[in-house]
């Protein structure tokens, strides 16, 4: 016991200089002096006052590190907002680009057709994937909903043949619910495959409610 007492009295000691060294008027320091007496007659106290002190500086600790995670996991929203509207940037140039697309060329009228392969006008396909060294093109010509292309070496290979995008859309993600995760259409005018943008205008229509 008298060890440790010697050992709170120099802790207390310590504190008071520390707060001497921060200029302590002389009430102050009165005051000290005077509680350094009662702690060194009670060391439980000041063992308990040291123990708080340090518990308190674990919550203050553990509050740091909670704020540290919460400014990281703001920094990642930002960062995909900033995503999202860069984005939304992008579909807007290509939208405007359409439109303008439009007026000088007018999309010629899909014709539409009962049977048969739909190869004139504007029809939607979806892309299943590109393949090397898969030639499957023997079953082309009997399976009007089956098709592909060669590009480059890769035979590229597509479903369906709509005329409507948000039926081909539909499509396209009921075969991403079935694992073709790369599924994505790609539209034909006159048996051309061409760019989404220069059929978009007065071709997609505005998306029916139920197929949210």
């Amino acid at each position: 016991m008298k060890k440790v007492t010697l050992v709170l009295s120099l802790i207390l000691v310590g504190a008071i200089a520390f707060n001497a060294n921060a200029q302590l008027d002389k009430a102050e320091a009165k005051e000290w002096k005077n509680k350094a007496k009662e702690y060194k007659k009670n060391p439980e106290a000041l063992k308990q006052l040291v123990d708080d002190k340090d518990a308190l500086q674990g919550q203050v600790n553990s509050l740091k590190s909670d704020n540290n995670s919460l400014q990281s996991k703001l920094s990642d929203k930002d960062a995909k907002i900033s995503e999202l509207q860069d984005d939304m940037a992008k579909l807007r140039s290509d939208l405007a680009a359409a439109k303008a697309a439009a007026r000088e060329k007018p999309a010629a009228q899909p014709k539409m057709e009962s049977g048969g392969k739909m190869v004139d006008g504007i029809v939607f396909k979806v892309q299943i994937g590109a393949f090397r060294n898969k030639d499957l093109s023997k079953y082309f010509e009997n399976h009007e909903n089956f098709g592909g292309e060669n590009e480059d070496g890769m035979q590229k290979i597509t479903l369906g043949q709509f005329r409507d995008y948000w039926e081909a859309d539909t499509f396209k993600k009921y075969l991403r619910e079935m694992g073709v995760k790369d599924a994505w259409i790609v539209p034909y005018q006159d048996g051309v495959r061409k760019e989404i943008k220069d059929v978009l205008e007065g071709v997609v229509t505005e998306k029916p409610a139920d197929s949210e």
